[in-house]
């Protein structure tokens, strides 16, 4: 696989963007209710890896 040629189109980081915003928040209310903890390892691992992949893969823009 070329890593060169990795990028997100605008619609699949718009998608992303928003399932780790809601991530966060769930994860967010949970800390707050004190939860249960898988809850917090699953909310807060969606969240992680949603900032690192839109932080670290470009988007694919036309121009």
């Amino acid at each position: 696989m070329n890593f060169e040629q990795l990028t997100l189109s605008p619609q699949a980081a718009t998608v992303m963007f928003c399932i780790t915003c809601l991530a966060g928040y769930q994860y967010r209310r949970v800390w707050k209710r004190e939860g249960p903890r898988y809850q917090y390892w699953l909310f807060g691992t969606i969240a992680a890896l949603g900032l690192v992949t839109l932080g670290l893969i470009p988007l694919n823009v036309a121009g």
